[in-house]
This record gives structure tokens, C-alpha cells and sequence, in this order.
């Protein structure tokens, strides 16, 4: 066809020799399609270049179909990658199921409230994700006082908020169990955990992974306290609290809360012959050949656009309104066993 045409609903219907009818369903309610058929009218749109008319759809939804994200300020080059990759992966799901997705910005919790009002007020954004969650959030119950549709990218981690709203999140524990495993494979006892410090209910998730993988050890609760460390996120406190791990529980392994941290341990590890596993799998992870457990960040993003549009009517209803997703350790070279006595 010709380069200047602009493919119609009648043209990818007759390309994928399907109705009108078939092709609509499948831009907005995919669930009602045969499988095969999908994937058919999928390929003919992908191949045809054919997007729909986002003002005729507006029109006839009345939505604006854009989702509101806010844009976390840059604290750690390293760890930041982490929400990088989750953003461009939910802008990717958002744009397949022909969602576009709003960036702004906000100092804090407080702020990005305020940032609610005037995007619904301005823009007509139909719903919103939130990350960074922590106990008794205001931006969530903000939004469910007003009866807007959103999603979290992490628990709301109050037991008594667990079933308030939809979350998508990323199981820690179990992360940071695998990595000891892991390393207790490879012939390690005494392996010691490099967290951060009280108050973050991500931390404790991790820890209580490394914890409960250490149970059956033989270690005393006194040789684990020695074996844990609290420091604030970053390479260098990283580096700070292995020292002191070194000196005070003297472990043959380190399981990090953070990339940040392991990258830190590993400048002090590594001419003391101590396995490193990080937490996030980051590109500099991977450029170091740092072993790290790896967040499902494409599924994490896909699950919390089902549920999204979920709540707005649109695919299929979600059978669970809450989505916990398992990561998986991605082994490289800081994967070493003890040294030989």
C-alpha cells in the first residue's frame, strides 16, 4: 500500500481477513477474541503500521487514555536504574493496549497530591501509578477518597492496607532466600547480609529472606546479629559496612539489599576472597559481572496496566487485585566458593 495512506479499520480487517467488528474487539476487549485470531489481527496491525484515532476514541469513551506517573527525583545513578527500566516498560504495555503514559514531577508525597488535582482538572488523566509505597500513604488514600483508579508498584505494607487497593510488587524475601541458597551451595556457612537501616519495610522484606534461608546453619542469634549489617544506601557506606562485617562476624559471603551496597562490598570482598550477590540486577551489575538478584520489571509493569484497565472496563477482569511477582538470581562471576583452608 502506499507510504502516504494512513491504514483504516477496513484496511487491517481485510488484510487479516477478519469484520470491523473482530478488529475493534481486539483494540478494546481483547478477552472476547480467539487466541489465534488475536495473534492475526495483531500481526496485521503491527505489520500495516495502523493506530487508532485517538480523538474518534475519546469521543466514544469519554477517557482521555493517558496514565499519570510521577517521576521520582535522582538519588542513586545506580539503583535509579531500577525505576528507568520499570518506566519505559509500563510505557511500552501502556502504548500495546493503546494507553500514552503522563511524566511529572513532585518533591514529595504532599506535593504529589496537589499534582493529582491539576492534572485531572487540566488533562483528564484516567488513572494513576504510584511507586515508592510506604505505610500509611496519603497519596493512596487520597485517590480512593476520590474515587480515581490507580495502582501501586509496591505493598502498601501495613497488614491492615494489604487488600485496600491494587498493587503489583516484587517478592524481596523470597529474592535474597535464593541468593543464600545459592551461595550455601557453593559451600557457604557463614554468610552475612549488608541491609539498610531501620524504617524501610523493603530492607526488613529482603533481610527476612536472608533470615529464614539461614535458619538451619547452626549459627547462634548472636553470630547472625554479627553477621548483619545496617549502613544507608550507596557504594561507599557499602564499602564502610563490610569492613565492619569482616571485622566483626568475619563471613566468607555477602548477600546485599541493594546493587548500590554490593558494588560497595566488592571493592573490600574481593582482595579478601568473599562472594558478593547484589539485589536489582542492574547494568552495572552486569558490567562488573556482580551475581544479583534480577526484578521482573516488564511482567511488574504489564500486570499493573491489566490491572488499571481493569478497574476502567476495558480487557479482562483481574482475578486477583493484588499481584506479588517472584525475581530470580542471575549468577555471574562474584558467585565464588570459600577459599580452600
Amino acid at each position: 500500500m502506499s507510504t502516504t495512506t494512513r491504514p483504516t479499520l477496513e484496511i487491517v480487517a481485510r488484510h487479516a481477513g477478519v469484520s470491523r467488528q473482530t478488529v475493534s474487539n481486539v483494540l478494546n476487549a481483547p478477552h472476547v477474541v480467539r487466541a489465534s485470531t488475536l495473534q492475526r489481527v495483531r500481526a496485521s496491525i503491527d505489520e500495516l503500521g495502523y493506530r487508532p484515532s485517538s480523538a474518534a476514541r475519546q469521543l466514544r469513551t469519554r477517557r482521555s487514555r493517558v496514565l499519570g506517573l510521577r517521576l521520582e527525583p535522582v538519588r542513586d545513578g545506580i539503583n535509579g536504574a531500577v525505576l528507568d527500566r520499570f518506566v519505559h516498560a509500563l510505557t511500552d504495555s501502556a502504548q500495546d493496549r493503546g494507553y500514552r503514559v503522563m511524566l511529572f514531577t513532585a518533591a514529595d508525597d504532599r506535593q504529589e497530591i496537589a499534582r493529582y488535582g491539576e492534572l485531572l482538572d487540566s488533562d483528564d488523566l484516567d488513572a494513576f501509578v504510584l511507586t515508592s509505597t510506604h505505610r500509611d500513604d496519603r497519596r493512596a488514600a487520597w485517590l480512593t477518597e476520590h474515587g480515581i483508579p490507580f495502582v501501586t508498584f509496591g505493598r502498601p505494607w501495613s497488614a491492615l492496607e494489604q487488600d485496600s487497593h491494587p498493587w503489583v510488587d516484587v517478592d524481596g524475601r523470597a529474592g535474597t532466600r535464593e541468593a543464600v541458597r545459592h551461595l550455601r551451595e557453593l559451600g557457604h556457612r557463614r554468610i552475612a547480609f549488608l541491609g539498610w537501616p531501620e524504617g524501610s519495610d523493603v530492607g526488613e522484606d529482603r533481610a527476612g529472606g536472608w533470615l529464614s534461608a539461614m535458619a538451619d546453619t547452626g549459627l547462634s542469634a548472636a553470630e547472625l546479629s554479627r553477621l548483619r549489617a545496617r549502613v544507608p544506601d550507596g557504594v561507599a557506606s557499602g564499602a564502610q559496612g563490610t569492613e565492619r562485617l569482616l571485622a566483626d562476624g568475619n563471613p566468607t559471603a555477602i548477600v546485599a539489599a541493594s546493587d548500590s551496597l554490593a558494588l560497595g562490598a566488592l571493592t573490600v570482598a574481593r582482595r579478601n576472597r568473599v562472594a558478593v550477590v547484589g539485589f536489582d540486577d542492574t547494568p552495572v551489575a552486569a558490567a562488573v559481572g556482580l551475581s544479583s538478584v534480577a526484578q521482573p520489571l516488564v511482567d511488574t509493569a504489564r500486570a499493573s496496566v491489566d490491572l488499571l484497565l481493569a478497574q476502567l472496563g476495558e480487557g479482562e477482569p483481574a482475578a486477583d487485585r493484588q499481584v506479588l511477582l517472584t525475581p530470580h538470581l542471575v549468577r555471574r562471576a562474584t558467585s565464588t566458593p570459600p577459599p580452600t583452608p
